[in-house]
């Protein structure tokens, strides 16, 4: 199997639980959604090249051409993981869940944790690899964000996750415009499959038209978010403060 691929380097992991952890990130090319926040380029066919970290965390990159085979994957990741120790391998996009095909090829070869970032809106895609992926970020995504409604989908994928007893936590995405009503469903949701999930509240990072949440809000957030859920953070893009990758 093969996909078109964008990136593949070494950097810290600059969101949810495993902030500042050293992790090697694969992004995938294309996604499901269309966020208004979106800082990555998805549209299938946009990358000709991948970009390959010529030395993990160097940040000076060689092009290999799209699409990219299974095999030929993993033997970047190897490379690299024999090079530098990392504690995860992250998974991400776009959305890796599209290309559930190379995945369930390429995942069974990594030697390291196997991490999933994913928009959580692909249940069924989840359960054809989750017997090989260990930790998974799942973000909830708001209507306000998408322009339509994923609550089942979410709610499924979660479940599948908890019940399949993985590393799970939630993110989600807050703006300045916030629709609470949204928000308190999002974590309803949560409360209902399992309450103990981490929940991670990422304050945007403004772009697009897309306005920042005040300090002050976030925490009100927190504490309202508290009220149905035992752990819940707030956590900032921190890669970004690090001008990192």
């Amino acid at each position: 199997m093969q996909a078109n691929m964008i990136e593949i380097f070494s950097s810290v992991q600059g969101e949810g639980r495993y902030v500042g952890c050293r992790q090697l990130f694969v992004r995938f090319e294309g996604c499901n959604l269309q966020c208004r926040y979106c800082d990555t380029e998805n549209a299938p066919g946009t990358h000709l090249m991948c970009n390959v970290e010529i030395t993990p965390g160097a940040r000076r990159f060689r092009e290999i051409m799209n699409p990219v085979e299974g095999h030929e994957l993993a033997a970047y990741i190897n490379e690299f993981l024999q090079a530098v120790p990392h504690q995860a391998v992250s998974f991400t996009g776009g959305e890796p869940l599209l290309h559930t095909g190379l995945l369930r090829e390429l995942l069974p070869l990594i030697g390291c944790k196997r991490f999933l970032e994913t928009n959580g809106t692909l249940p069924d895609k989840l359960a054809e690899v989750l017997p090989w992926i260990d930790i998974i970020s799942m973000d909830i995504k708001l209507p306000q964000a998408t322009g339509r409604e994923m609550w089942p989908e979410h709610e499924r994928f979660l479940r599948l996750a908890v019940e399949a007893e993985k590393d799970v936590y939630a993110k989600l995405v807050v703006p300045g415009d916030l629709v609470e009503a949204d928000f308190d469903r999002a974590v309803e949701v949560i409360a209902s499959v399992e309450p103990s999930v981490l929940l991670i509240l990422q304050p945007v990072t403004p772009m697009n038209g897309v306005p920042g949440a005040e300090p002050w809000y976030m925490l009100e957030l927190q504490q309202r978010a508290l009220a149905k859920l035992p752990d819940v953070r707030v956590i900032p893009q921190t890669h970004r403060m690090m001008n990192q990758l």
